[in-house]
């Protein structure tokens, strides 16, 4: 005796909301007996064990896996027979009046994160260098920015401005970096993987002071995800903005 699960679309690619529509076939050369057949979707992630920390688990965003099984129960002292099929779910941009409904929601929320937000950088505000020596050596400047909106939909650019207003040395290059933040807890604590998924270049040579540089970046279909957060594991993002030196 056989089993097949047969869908009606060739290509197994759903998007949220469809139904998997479809056929289970069973071919059997003689006469069978079955106490029932049973389907099940399983939605599973592979953890693997990082080479680089002992004992940390990591989680890679190519590792989900959505899959349909479905199980013919047999009689005692027959094999329960079992087929599995893996199927892809696609995020699709939601139609004009689902559309509207989302922008709604998004504006009643918090006001922090669906309001442009405005930053100043300065030497005082450099945070990633710790010692005093090298701290005194990086040269006075002043950059103010402008972003958009901190609540981005995958589908559209993220958006803002960058101005020069001050800077003791010549500028290389401007960059902006997108940066996938994954956190997942045990028993022993959590661990937190950090990888850059995208940097593009903003601005190049000694940009012009005081005048509004443009940041439009597009957001990478393979590498980023909707920010994810619950108790045990989270998906998250930041965005940074690197400034190279002249002398680098």
């Amino acid at each position: 005796m056989e089993l097949d699960i047969r869908l009606k679309r060739s290509n197994k690619i759903y998007n949220e909301g469809e139904s998997l529509i479809g056929v289970i076939v069973i071919d059997s050369k003689s006469d069978a007996k079955h106490e029932g057949i049973s389907l099940s979707v399983d939605a599973t992630v592979q953890m693997q064990l990082s080479s680089k920390n002992v004992g940390i688990f990591e989680a890679f965003y190519n590792s989900a896996k959505y899959l349909l099984k479905c199980e013919l129960k047999r009689p005692m002292l027959n094999k329960d027979i079992q087929k599995v099929i893996e199927f892809f779910i696609e995020y699709s941009r939601p139609t004009n009046s689902l559309d509207i409904s989302m922008r709604n929601l998004v504006s009643s929320g918090p006001t922090n994160g669906s309001k442009p937000l405005n930053f100043i950088l300065t030497p005082e505000s450099i945070q990633n260098v710790r010692d005093v020596s090298k701290k005194n050596r990086v040269p006075k400047f002043r950059i103010k920015g402008l972003i958009d909106s901190t609540i981005c939909y995958i589908w559209e650019p993220f958006t803002g401005e960058l101005i020069i207003e001050h800077c003791e040395q010549l500028i290389k290059s401007i960059e902006l970096q997108l940066v996938r933040i994954e956190t997942c807890g045990c028993a022993e604590g959590y661990a937190c993987e950090i990888t850059e998924i995208q940097n593009i270049q903003i601005g190049d040579g000694d940009i012009t002071r005081n005048v509004p540089l443009a940041i439009y970046m597009i957001f990478p279909r393979l590498f980023a995800c909707p920010t994810l957060i619950t108790n045990n594991f989270k998906i998250e993002f930041e965005v940074k903005i690197v400034i190279i030196l002249e002398d680098n």
